[in-house]
């Protein structure tokens, strides 16, 4: 029960405001206009270019980062489903960049990595014709897709990785014995089994990478122009930048119906999961 009300207390109580201020006209810059306006701010929100733009600008976001982490991913996971000199020490590596706080991450990579004069990547490519690139100002998505790709991708090589353990290997090495190819084991016994791993991995990805704000934030604030505005920065934008207190809530509230919508969508994948699994009865 305390600890019921307390998620209820951090949770639900400020949604709940959010929610009303939704149906509120609150400007910060004119306190005065006050009052109920009923569904206006949703009606706003809904016919703005600059939040359907947001929403594609999100979709795009979130599908090249799930859909590029997916594919290294699974490479990586069946590297490292192969034993070799060194496993344990190289499994512990790439599971670094997950254990960074996404901040950090995108400082990182904004000043270390990707900086026009004396960035990382910009030192390797200047022998081949390269470097002194802007790569946040010419190629600000690419940008956040590679930050986001880099932190997200150890995160579905751990799924995917305990889903190759979790293979027979009595069968694979049947499969061997009866002359089956490395392609023909991954393509018809490896990719099936794997694919209730892989689609909890797009599932449970979508929902935390389509909350980026960091990474937008300290890369390339949204921009140049609004190339990198997402959902989050587009809300962050309207309550903190324009002090539309009523119109961010009302988009902020749309955004949360999406976000349970795609999370009651992955708890019946999950538990759809461990029902097949369990034991028979």
């Amino acid at each position: 029960m305390p600890a019921l009300l307390f998620m209820i207390l951090i949770t639900q109580l400020p949604f709940l405001i959010t929610l009303y201020n939704s149906f509120r006209r609150w400007i910060l810059v004119r306190p005065k206009e006050h009052g109920f306006v009923g569904l206006a701010n949703y009606q706003a929100v809904l016919s703005d270019p600059a939040f359907l733009h947001a929403v594609w600008i999100t979709i795009v976001l979130t599908a090249s980062a799930v859909l590029v982490s997916l594919i290294f991913g699974l490479v990586v996971a069946l590297l490292l489903d192969r034993k070799f000199v060194g496993r344990g020490v190289a499994r512990t590596l790439l599971i670094t960049p997950f254990l960074v706080m996404p901040a950090a991450a995108a400082l990182v990579w904004k000043t270390l990595m990707l900086n026009p004069d004396f960035g990382i990547v910009d030192w390797v490519l200047r022998p081949f014709g390269g470097g002194n690139i802007d790569w946040a100002g010419r190629h600000p998505l690419l940008t956040v897709i590679l930050v986001l790709v880099w932190q997200w991708m150890p995160f579905m090589m751990l799924i995917l990785l305990a889903g190759l353990q979790g293979q027979s290997p009595d069968i694979i090495e049947a499969a061997g014995v009866d002359g089956a190819g490395a392609f023909a084991i991954f393509r018809w016994m490896t990719l099936p089994h794997l694919r209730q791993y892989m689609e909890l991995c797009v599932v449970l990805g979508s929902i935390y990478i389509i909350q980026t704000f960091d990474q937008v934030y300290l890369l390339t604030q949204g921009g140049p122009g609004q190339a990198t505005t997402n959902l989050p920065y587009f809300i962050y934008l309207k309550t903190f930048r324009a002090g539309n207190i009523g119109y961010a809530s009302a988009a902020g509230v749309i955004v949360v119906i999406g976000t349970i919508i795609l999370a009651t969508f992955a708890l019946r994948l999950v538990a759809s999961m461990f029902r097949q699994e369990g034991p028979a009865r």
